[in-house]
């Protein structure tokens, strides 16, 4: 356990739980960073089979801290921006288990695992634009090719809200479970890749991927671009003026 990360180990299998829940998981930079150094470790472990990502105290994660976002960025990627690189190019399968809320990356991060599990009653919304910032996580290109330009705009331009049984339905998750079951049924899913040949299953997670790399990689760029920018306007500070005035 550290920075709000408890590692957990068991076999072929990593477990990382985002464990902030005076928070609701909001991420902040030093947890972001653990999840990176993890999911960097992972793609170098030959004998991982599998990382599930999941979230504490009934809730998956908040999304980012917005404390963070008013603190001045240096130069390069935000700690976000790496945590995102570091979960699309690893070749271990990743699986997410959802529970409670998911709100901005806590979304936009799940089109990167290639299993998703959602709770019944989990709620997930991606509030880029009532905040006065814009999509991230390459979701302006992934999210309407997934759910349909119809469903992409309300949830991303409308930032509405949408259940577990909507994600399922959209192709955002694999599959919905009962509450409070998303991690056993990303438990059993792990367990079935660690019976798999662990170079076949590498190598196949990576084919599926390669048609679309460079597309996500220059969407991913731009939306940083366009994101760092959104954060210093007048909207998106008056949006969060709001937010800590509550």
């Amino acid at each position: 356990m550290s920075a709000g990360l408890n590692v957990a180990r068991d076999g072929a299998v990593l477990t990382l739980t985002i464990d902030r829940p005076d928070r609701r998981n909001a991420l902040d930079v030093a947890t972001y960073a653990a999840l990176s150094e993890q999911l960097t470790l992972a793609g170098g472990d030959q004998t991982l089979a599998a990382v599930i990502l999941t979230g504490a105290g009934g809730n998956f994660t908040a999304g980012n801290d917005l404390r963070d976002f008013q603190v001045e960025r240096g130069a390069g990627d935000s700690a976000g921006m790496t945590f995102l690189r570091a979960l699309i190019g690893t070749d271990v399968p990743v699986i997410a288990a959802v529970e409670g809320h998911a709100v901005g990356i806590g979304v936009t991060l799940l089109q990167h695992c290639d299993f998703v599990y959602v709770g019944e009653g989990a709620s997930l919304r991606m509030p880029f634009v009532a905040l006065g910032l814009c999509p991230e996580g390459a979701s302006s290109l992934l999210l309407p090719r997934l759910a349909g330009a119809r469903r992409a705009a309300e949830w991303l331009l409308q930032g509405k809200a949408f259940s577990a049984q909507d994600a399922a339905q959209a192709g955002l998750a694999t599959a919905v479970t009962p509450s409070g079951q998303a991690l056993a049924a990303a438990q059993a899913a792990a367990a079935d890749l660690a019976r798999q040949p662990p170079a076949a299953l590498r190598l196949t997670k990576a084919m599926l991927r390669r048609p679309d790399r460079q597309a996500i990689e220059e969407t991913l760029d731009y939306e940083a671009q366009q994101f760092r920018v959104r954060l210093q306007s007048e909207e998106a500070q008056a949006a969060f003026a709001r937010f800590f005035k509550k």
